[in-house]
Formats: structure tokens, C-alpha cells, sequence
């Protein structure tokens, strides 16, 4: 077996359950911004000063993230194939984020101003993540929109995850530096 398939070569690309779509139509669009997150949270995961407890939650959302790129992934008509939490996001994942970013308010506040990223390389790439998710949930509101979905948790799932990555980068900081 080859890793080349040549099957893209013509700018088009296979959805979950065989619809072909074009490379630059919605779909691909938002589960490749949820693909650059992955990556950009391994970054993080990566970093030899992370606790392990912080490193088993980036791994959670990472292999979370997997879910959402399949059900991005999936063509309005094939979505009655999907599976909760295998490629369906669900309530219940929502609501992990939510204890975890209920954890970190309780454990350190919340900055009423303006936090200027960049204290630390650990805070940075969560910052830098949590830009990533925002970008990629500005796709899914597209992908929603023209696919027409009701029946979804995606967006509520990386609405929550922005909030977190940005709670855990205020977690790495010492001190909060102010935009003003």
C-alpha cells in the first residue's frame, strides 16, 4: 500500500461516507481548520514541563477533535450513520469542557481586562490554539449554514474548547499582562 493515492489530484476529495466533494467547498475547509488544531494542541502536548494531568486533557480533545472532524466530515444524508462520540459530537463532550473550564475559574479567576499573550511558551501555544479553534468554529458556522444542519453539538463543542484553551493559557501564567 502506498500513502499516495492519486484519487486527490484533481482537486477533489472523499467525504466520511463516499461523497466526493471539492477540495475547497465547506466541508474540507472546516474539518482541515479542526485537523490544524490537533496538530497545534500536540504542540502543547509535546512540552516537557506540561503536567501529566494537562497533557491526558490534551489528549482527550485531541482525540475529541477526531469526532468533530467526522462529523464535519459527513454529508447531510449520511448523518443518520453517524455514532455518538465516534463521529457524532455530543452533549456529554460539551459538558467535559465545561468542568474543566469551571475547574480552572475556580482554581484561578478570571482576568477582567484584556490579556495580552506571551509570557510563557506553554500559555503562547495555548493562546496560539485557542485562535485556531476560533477560526475553525467561523468555518463550521459556515459549514452549518450551507449544509443546512440543525441537529448539531460542533459548534457549541468548539465554542467551549476556545474558552478552555484560553483558561488553560491564563493557568500557565504567573501574571496576567494587561492590553492597556
Amino acid at each position: 500500500m502506498k500513502i499516495y493515492t492519486k484519487k486527490g489530484d484533481k482537486g477533489e476529495t472523499r467525504l466520511l461516507y463516499g461523497d466526493a466533494v471539492s477540495k475547497d467547498s465547506i466541508a474540507p475547509e472546516a474539518y482541515g481548520s479542526v485537523d490544524e488544531l490537533v496538530a497545534a494542541l500536540g504542540l502543547i502536548r509535546y512540552e516537557k514541563e506540561l503536567p501529566l494531568e494537562t497533557k491526558e486533557v490534551v489528549l482527550r480533545i485531541q482525540r475529541e477533535l477526531f469526532v468533530v472532524g467526522a462529523e464535519l466530515a459527513t454529508s447531510k444524508k449520511s448523518r443518520l450513520k453517524l455514532k455518538p462520540a465516534e463521529t457524532l459530537v455530543t452533549s456529554s463532550m460539551v459538558e467535559s469542557l465545561e468542568k474543566d473550564i469551571d475547574y480552572l475559574t475556580d482554581k484561578n479567576g478570571i482576568p477582567d481586562f484584556f490579556v495580552v499573550p506571551g509570557e510563557n511558551s506553554i500559555s503562547s501555544k495555548f493562546d496560539w490554539c485557542r485562535v485556531v479553534s476560533r477560526r475553525a468554529e467561523r468555518k463550521c458556522v459556515a459549514w452549518k449554514k450551507i449544509n443546512e444542519i440543525e441537529d448539531t453539538f460542533v459548534l457549541i463543542y468548539l465554542n467551549r474548547l476556545s474558552d478552555l484553551l484560553w483558561m488553560m493559557a491564563r493557568d500557565f501564567e504567573k501574571e496576567w499582562t494587561s492590553s492597556k
